[in-house]
């Protein structure tokens, strides 16, 4: 279930930076090359998290503890990205932060799960 609410956060996640990004490029002096590096870490955010649940998915469904590691690892890189997001982004707004911070937890909840799942199939 926690996967399910992670996939569907984080594509409302996605889609709020997104036009978070595009307000901030119309109302804030944004440097069109901070935009481009935004936007790319966005996309890449992205990918990220469509192959986390893939995986995240398959290894639950299967019972396999190598989709569940890579989901783990997947997990780890996204929310790097997202500390990105929470504090290095050029424009941090206060919608941001309760944004980025919201799938830091969830992250944290399913990488504790997947943790907790990958020792169960083990033994």
């Amino acid at each position: 279930m926690l996967l399910c609410l992670g996939g569907l956060y984080s594509a409302l996640y996605l889609l709020a930076t997104l036009l978070l990004i595009a307000y901030k490029s119309q109302a804030f002096s944004y440097p069109q090359d901070h935009l481009v590096l935004d936007l790319t870490l966005l996309l890449l955010t992205g990918a990220l998290e469509a192959a986390r649940w893939h995986c995240g998915t398959k290894g639950n469904l299967t019972e396999t503890e190598l989709p569940l590691a890579a989901s783990l690892v997947l997990t780890v890189a996204s929310s790097l990205l997202t500390v990105y997001f929470l504090l290095w982004q050029t424009l941090v707004l206060w919608a941001d932060s309760v944004l980025s911070a919201t799938l830091l937890a969830l992250h944290g909840l399913e990488a504790v799960l997947q943790v907790v799942a990958i020792a169960a199939f083990v033994s």
